[in-house]
């Protein structure tokens, strides 16, 4: 942003607690942490500046197949639709497990309460190993109305973002493809799956459904350690996609 921002700790002082008995120690460490709020929020918006900026991306030139809600066979290109841009999202929900991944589990339940508005701009596609009526069972169980689920047909697309491991268990990732003529070029992908050696640590709360972000946790919660893919309880929003 070139325009002269209010430095955000002069902002955070002009924030007035909304209830009275605050102590001093909470006003103060609470200031703190809202100057912080402020840059974090400034940065997440340089952040999607950044990508909206980014120069086209690698065409995709390998022929991967999919299988789609309709159990036809079908190329990366068809799962655009109408739509210039598609957002995929792999999910750890393999032939090999039970139960899909519970922190998957967890994200796709706030994809699904924004899917219909998601998809007014962009196609959006939930991929997985296992086959689409397993997939589709679980969305079921879930109450997921608005999330349209495809197969990878074998496992060239999850060896080659890198997701596929030697137990044959998988790691999730998020990838975004534009359309560029007849050809597909990869806009952005997470790149941070399987963590680098310092992964981030994120706490997350584990409900039944995502409550969305403005919630506040009252349960105990889970201090578990994943992708930044994963930490992006919005990433849509994040992405800031043109």
């Amino acid at each position: 942003m070139n325009q002269q921002l209010t430095p955000a700790t002069e902002l955070a002082t002009k924030a007035k607690t909304p209830f009275p008995g605050a102590s001093p120690a909470y006003e103060t460490a609470r200031r703190a942490l809202l100057a912080d709020e402020i840059e974090f929020r400034r940065h997440m918006t340089r952040l999607g500046e950044q990508r909206r900026a980014l120069p086209p991306g690698p065409v995709i030139t390998k022929d991967y197949r999919f299988k789609d809600e309709q159990a036809f066979e079908v190329g990366l290109k068809d799962l655009f639709g109408d739509k210039d841009t598609l957002v995929t999202y792999f999910w750890m929900y393999g032939p090999q497990r039970e139960r899909p991944c519970p922190m998957c589990t967890n994200w796709l339940g706030s994809v699904n309460g924004n899917a219909a508005d998601i998809k007014q701009r962009v196609a959006l596609k939930i991929l997985g190993r296992s086959p689409v009526e397993r997939q589709f069972a679980f969305a079921q169980e879930r109450g997921w109305r608005d999330l349209n689920f495809v197969q990878t047909v074998g496992d060239d697309y999850a060896n080659d973002l890198g997701i596929l491991k030697s137990d044959d268990s998988e790691s999730p990732a998020l990838a975004v493809f534009k359309r560029d003529g007849d050809q597909v070029r990869l806009f952005w992908a997470s790149e941070m799956s399987p963590p680098p050696p310092s992964p981030c640590t994120a706490r997350a709360t584990i409900r039944n459904s995502m409550l969305g972000a403005s919630a506040q946790a009252s349960e105990p919660t889970m201090k578990v350690e994943m992708p930044t893919s994963m930490v992006m309880r919005r990433p849509w929003m994040s992405l800031n996609l043109p």
